[in-house]
């Protein structure tokens, strides 16, 4: 149940809860100490009260001839002295609001104090308590309810001398509580309205709260909706948030243009790949139209759709090729690290794009030796891809350079040519797929967004350096 309830409900009742589990515990300890407090305050009355009564009646024939009628010993008063004074004793420490009862040193009943029906009742005696009192203790207290009255009890050991050990009995006084019960009964009654209205309040107040806090998740929650149906260009937007829903929403606001950019350049790639695909597909389409009506009988016109359809053949299959390694690269980021020497590495792959165009000037730089962590395969890829870029952009004669170095941070292979050079408005869009360098789409494949995959999929980045007429310069760098 508490599943289906809403976050800001659930925050609500936590705040309540929390404010009533904190009032209510100062309240109960509030109420314990008042009560602690009456009851001390009640019980030291009654003893003070008690006391010249007792000691008049105890201890007076220690400094005055002994009273005229009753035995004493020693000039110490006996069990038999205290049997002979415990009906007057009992009466004296009676009055309207307390009941005195006297028992000897073995627990039983000398004398009871209470002769009107206005004074608090007697109860029996408790035999632990006693057996304390007895014992020498001096603050034996406990409260009881007896025949509807709420008492509080009291024992006083009744000693030979006021610093003997001695005990000849113990004196039972039972005081009403109804002072004490009305008292708590008043504070009780204001502590819960108290509860009560503060509950209210703190409810009220961190209802409030919670709205104003939750308030930026509702409008999240609305821009989710409307993303969800398809529009992305919904944001958050609470620059004036510091805290951490404001972080949220920023981060949800920069994941949102991280999916509408995604979102777009997929559009982009689909278009372009279908526009790449349209191309020899309606090549081979026109070539098959015309073998269909009839140039069998023409072997040089037939000979040469042939060729063009396996040429236009062969470019659907690079391409499905590469866009299929651009998708591996993607989704699973799937390589093969070795620890190899970059030397004899690079040298191998000069020696590929010397055969690739053999008249033009090639030049290894060659750096510290040393070996690199990466893929061999998709390196030598990506070098082949640049290579074939240099090639297609240089003409006879012009150089080519390949060539590396290490760093603190790790190596950087670079291949340069003198050629023609990327203009500076189409170099941001280099690296994007079927970009030509003729508008934001042309006859170019997937080789350098290839090529970029592969270098990241390493940890590492790709650059470009270019100047019209002069040449470009490609940059890798690679985390050893």
């Amino acid at each position: 149940m508490i599943k289906n309830l809403s976050l800001k409900l659930k925050l609500t009742l936590l705040f309540s809860g929390l404010l009533l589990f904190i009032l209510g515990g100062l309240g109960l300890s509030f109420y314990g100490y008042l009560r602690h407090f009456l009851l001390s305050n009640t019980a030291t009355r009654v003893r003070a009260q008690a006391k010249p009564i007792i000691e008049h009646w105890l201890y007076s024939e220690l400094a005055e001839p002994p009273l005229v009628g009753y035995k004493v010993r020693g000039g110490l008063p006996t069990s038999e002295y205290l049997k002979e004074i415990a009906a007057p004793l009992a009466r004296d420490l009676t009055s309207r609001d307390t009941s005195a009862l006297i028992l000897d040193k073995k627990g039983r009943i000398l004398a009871a104090g209470k002769l009107l029906p206005e004074e608090p009742p007697i109860p029996p005696p408790r035999s632990k308590a006693i057996n304390k009192a007895l014992s020498g203790e001096n603050e034996v207290t406990y409260t009881t309810w007896f025949r509807g009255n709420h008492l509080l009890i009291l024992l006083i050991p009744l000693r030979k001398a006021p610093q003997a050990e001695e005990i000849l009995g113990v004196v039972q006084l039972a005081t009403y509580l109804r002072p004490v019960d009305q008292t708590l009964k008043g504070f009780r009654d204001l502590l819960l309205a108290s509860l009560v209205i503060a509950l209210l309040i703190g409810a009220g107040l961190s209802s409030l709260l919670v709205t104003s806090v939750l308030k930026p998740l509702d409008r999240m929650i609305l821009v989710c909706q409307a993303i969800s149906s398809g529009d992305l260009s919904q944001r958050v937007r609470l620059p004036e948030r510091k805290d951490e829903i404001g972080r949220l929403a920023h981060s949800f606001d920069h994941m949102v243009e991280q999916l509408q950019r995604t979102f777009e350049a997929q559009r982009q790639f689909m278009a372009n790949a279908a526009h790449e695909l349209r191309t020899p597909l309606a090549a081979i389409q026109g070539s098959l139209e015309v073998l269909l009506r009839g140039v069998q009988d023409d072997p040089e016109t037939a000979a040469r759709l042939t060729k063009a359809m396996f040429k236009e053949t062969k470019r659907l299959a690079r391409l499905c090729e590469e866009l299929l390694d651009l998708t591996r690269l993607q989704v699973a980021k799937n390589l093969e690290k070795q620890s190899f020497e970059i030397g004899p590495f690079l040298s191998e792959v000069l020696e590929q794009g010397k055969l690739l165009a053999p008249d033009r000037v090639w030049e290894l730089t060659e750096g510290p030796q040393g070996k690199i962590l990466a893929d061999p395969d998709k390196l030598k890829q990506v070098l082949y891809n640049l290579l074939e870029n240099a090639i297609r952009h240089t003409k006879s004669g012009d150089r080519i350079q390949l060539g590396w170095k290490f760093s603190e941070k790790g190596v950087r292979l670079w291949v340069s040519d003198e050629g023609e050079g990327i203009p500076l408005e189409v170099l941001p869009y280099i690296f994007e797929p079927f970009y030509s360098g003729q508008g934001r789409r042309g006859k170019a494949g997937l080789g350098l967004a290839l090529a970029k995959s592969i270098v990241e999929a390493h940890g590492g980045k790709i650059l470009v350096q270019s100047t019209p007429g002069r040449g470009t310069t490609f940059v890798i760098d690679l985390p050893l």
